[in-house]
């Protein structure tokens, strides 16, 4: 079901950053309140760690049990695990300080490194392996239910490392896939599927940036496929929410 698409429009990159922080704080409690834990996938990029460490600063924190929260991530770099160009690496600026407020490090669940595997394609099974894991300990098949995925988008319309005429924009029947020859460096990633994030109940797409709002106006426009425009092929089975800044937003 493609449920339907609200587009909310702040200020500037630091407004939606906090605005989307007070959304995720809210959302996690939500679910919790709902089914006893909440599960959200992380994005990485300038506003979507923005946003992270925005959770990390609000005073409202405390309030969510932190220790009943899952993380997974909606794509990798297949780099090196230590290598600041990670997103899980960069996601520490959350995740370390929710140590200290009970976060069960056994609930954040990491894409796969060089260190530990030889292709994306070995870290994508090992991925998939663990989706899997997790729906069966929640008595589904194949994916456990994600409360809030959060994607940022590229200027050429990418989201999680999904690109525009690439071969993962058209990948069917999988949940998790190794992409390579990447147009945006490095060129060997991990990441979900079209089909895994839109069974999300609902997708945030957190966009800042003038130099997004061309891609963000098709994407909104109706009318593009999701292997020419990314962007325009994902949605929350209960909602879509489009966070944007003013300049993200400018043609919408």
């Amino acid at each position: 079901m493609n449920a339907k698409r609200n587009v909310v429009v702040h200020p500037d990159l630091p407004a939606t950053a906090a605005a989307v922080a007070a959304r995720l704080i809210t959302a996690v409690l939500d679910a919790q309140a709902a089914r006893g834990e909440a599960t959200v996938v992380l994005t990485g990029g300038t506003l979507g760690i923005a946003s992270l460490k925005a959770v990390a600063d609000s005073p409202a924190l405390a309030a969510v049990d932190w220790s009943r929260v899952n993380f997974y991530w909606g794509d990798e770099r297949f780099v090196a695990a230590g290598s600041p160009d990670r997103n899980a690496v960069q996601a520490e600026v959350l995740l370390s300080v929710l140590d200290d407020h009970g976060l069960d490090r056994g609930r954040v669940h990491a894409m796969g490194s060089t260190d530990e595997f030889n292709t994306p394609e070995d870290a994508a099974a090992a991925y998939a392996a663990v989706l899997a894991a997790e729906a069966a300990n929640e008595g589904g098949s194949t994916l456990p239910v994600f409360d809030v995925l959060m994607l940022g988008m590229g200027p050429d319309s990418h989201v999680a490392s999904l690109f525009p005429d690439h071969a993962g924009a058209a990948t069917t029947g999988a949940t998790v896939i190794g992409v390579h020859d990447s147009p945006k460096p490095p060129p060997l990633r991990v990441s979900l599927t079209f089909e895994t994030i839109n069974t999300a109940r609902a997708v945030w797409l957190v966009v800042a940036g003038a130099d997004k709002a061309p891609a963000a106006a098709v994407a909104l426009g109706g009318e593009a496929t999701r292997e020419r425009v990314p962007a325009s092929g994902v949605h929350g089975t209960q909602g879509t929410w489009w966070l944007m800044d003013q300049a993200a937003a400018a043609l919408v």
